[in-house]
């Protein structure tokens, strides 16, 4: 059965570096979820399709949060918004620019919608085997060949963490009257604190998508859609997601999204110093590394084309050590009970919270450290 396998693996004592962002740890989480709260739209509890009351509230304050002019619950994850998104900005037959480090869901809608995706690919670090920051030039350049582009559509932070300058992309796409989606699923965390700079709602995008769940105390597929700017058409949004996203929506997963905004709002300035303060002690443990190495956390510098990164994602790098990241994945996995959250050839990745302890971290330095030295 899925709940006993699932209760099996919580009960195990393996670390989650991966998502959800809520890392299981029982300070952040309700003892209330999920059964007793599992209702539909009773009276009282209003519609998501159509919030005049509680939801509304909470919507309200997603974009008070994140400074978005109207920001929309969803509860079918960043993917929902990003069909939605696509769909209300284009018409059939229409050519959008695509980053190719894209979500399947970019690619998905296109299908849908029955557009014409037109890539352009960020350069890739030779040092690291990462994909860099998207040019800002490249964009501008990839518009003047194809004038009859009507919506352009960045990831930002990518998987790896790596951001993108939203500001200088947003001014080299709106000079020519086309409206900028980003997709900033990985970013929903980002502009809380001066340590986690980069969002994407504030650097003049129109339209940002984000998942509260994939780094902040949220249940898996909680996520939000803003609308950013007047070039955003929202009407459209909302009939799309009323399509799109399900008539029967979990009042277990708004709750959650209600009370990880909830806790922002109150908790925020706390809970960031603090997460800055652990991956500190983190990066501190990790210089030691000789063979492994960990790509520097939330700085640009010294690091051609990459415009910034996410201070929260750990990309350890294997590309000097004779392992792969797929082994490391498995070795930690095997030997210090730490799930990571992807695995490839040159690097893996775990993914942290402000829901992370500092014995979590400390137990991945460690771990890290230990492999490194018997690589020698």
């Amino acid at each position: 059965m899925l709940y006993d396998k699932l209760a099996k693996h919580a009960a195990s004592g393996i670390y989650p570096m991966h998502m959800p962002g809520h890392k299981r740890n029982p300070e952040f989480s309700s003892p209330g979820l999920p059964y007793e709260i599992d209702i539909t739209e009773i009276h009282g509890f209003d519609d998501l399709h159509n919030p005049q009351g509680i939801l509304q509230d909470t919507a309200e304050l997603a974009a008070r949060l994140y400074g978005s002019d109207k920001a929309f619950l969803l509860v079918n994850g960043s993917t929902v918004g990003i069909l939605a998104a696509i769909g209300a900005h284009t018409s059939r037959g229409d050519k959008v620019l695509i980053t190719n480090n894209y979500h399947r869901s970019v690619s998905n809608a296109t299908s849908l919608f029955g557009l014409t995706p037109v890539f352009i690919t960020p350069e890739t670090d030779d040092a690291t085997g990462i994909e860099r920051s998207v040019d800002p030039s490249v964009v501008g350049a990839a518009l003047d060949m194809d004038p009859d582009i009507r919506l352009v559509v960045v990831t930002s932070p990518s998987y790896e963490g790596i951001i993108s300058d939203i500001r200088a992309i947003a001014g080299v796409v709106h000079i020519r009257g086309i409206p900028l989606l980003v997709d900033g699923a990985h970013g929903a965390h980002l502009d809380f604190s001066p340590g986690f700079p980069g969002g994407a709602v504030k650097a003049g995008a129109d339209i940002v998508v984000m998942s509260l769940h994939k780094t902040l105390p949220a249940l898996t597929q909680c996520s939000l859609l803003h609308a950013c700017t007047k070039r955003a058409n929202v009407v459209e949004i909302e009939r799309l997601l009323g399509i799109l996203q399900t008539s029967s929506p979990s009042y277990v997963l708004m709750a959650s999204s209600d009370r990880c905004l909830g806790l922002l709002a109150a908790k925020k300035d706390r809970m960031f110093h603090e997460y800055e303060q652990n991956l500190d002690q983190f990066s501190r443990r990790a210089k030691s590394l000789k063979r492994l190495d960990v790509l520097y956390h939330g700085s640009a510098a010294g690091h051609v084309g990459f415009f910034g990164f996410d201070p929260g994602k750990i990309v350890i790098l294997t590309k000097k050590a004779a392992l792969s990241g797929l082994m490391l994945a498995d070795t930690l996995r095997t030997d210090y009970k730490i799930e990571l959250e992807l695995a490839c050839t040159d690097y893996a990745i775990a993914m942290t919270s402000i829901c992370d302890s500092a014995e979590g971290l400390i137990r991945l330095a460690e771990a890290l450290s230990e492999i490194d030295r018997n690589l020698g």
